[in-house]
C-alpha cells in the first residue's frame, strides 16, 4: 500500500479522501506545529515526504533539517519529543499543520518553549522597531542539552 497517492485533479486534491502532499522543488513541504493543550504556535519547520512518513507511522514529529540536510526526529536530543495528536493538511495539500503534546517541554532549540518566543515591537514616534521577549523563562538551557553539537542556525 502506497500512503501517497498521485495527484490526479484539482477536486480530488481540494475535496477528495486521497492523501497527496505537493512537496516543493527541493522535495520539501511546510510545517506549522502548534501546542494542541494551548493551540500556541510552536515552530516552523520543513518535512520531505521520508519525514512525513515517519511522522505518521511513529505518532512523533520528524522534520527535514535544510541546514544539516537530514531527517531529525524532534526532541530526541532535548527529550522533550514532540507525540502527534493531530496531522491535518490544508486545501491544495501544499501544507502540512500538526497538534503536538510536549508536556511541559519546549519546542525551541533556544531552549523556550515556542520559536515564537519574541513579537515585533514598533515605535513608530522614534521609527525604532525592537524585539519584545514574550517568554521569560527557559524550558531548559541550550548549553547544557547541545553540548558539542553543531548550532543549527545559519546566519
Amino acid at each position: 500500500m502506497t500512503m501517497f497517492k498521485k495527484r490526479i485533479s484539482v477536486k480530488e486534491v481540494e475535496e477528495g479522501k486521497n492523501l497527496s502532499p505537493k512537496f516543493d522543488e527541493r522535495g520539501l513541504i511546510p510545517v506549522i506545529t502548534t501546542d494542541f493543550n494551548t493551540k500556541e504556535v510552536l515552530m516552523h519547520g520543513f518535512m520531505n515526504e521520508e519525514a512525513l512518513k515517519k511522522t505518521i507511522e511513529t505518532k512523533e514529529v520528524h522534520y527535514f533539517s535544510r541546514s544539516r540536510n537530514e531527517i531529525w526526529h524532534k526532541g530526541k536530543t532535548s527529550g522533550f519529543i514532540q507525540k502527534v495528536k493531530s496531522i491535518r493538511i490544508d486545501d491544495d495539500q501544499d501544507s502540512i499543520w500538526v497538534a503536538v503534546d510536549i508536556g511541559d517541554g519546549a519546542s525551541c532549540h533556544v531552549g523556550y518553549k515556542s520559536c515564537f518566543y519574541r513579537s515585533i515591537d514598533s515605535d513608530s514616534k522614534n521609527n525604532d522597531t525592537t524585539l519584545k521577549f514574550e517568554e521569560k523563562e527557559k524550558k531548559f538551557d541550550p548549553e547544557k542539552v547541545y553540548k558539542g553539537m553543531p548550532n543549527p542556525t545559519k546566519l
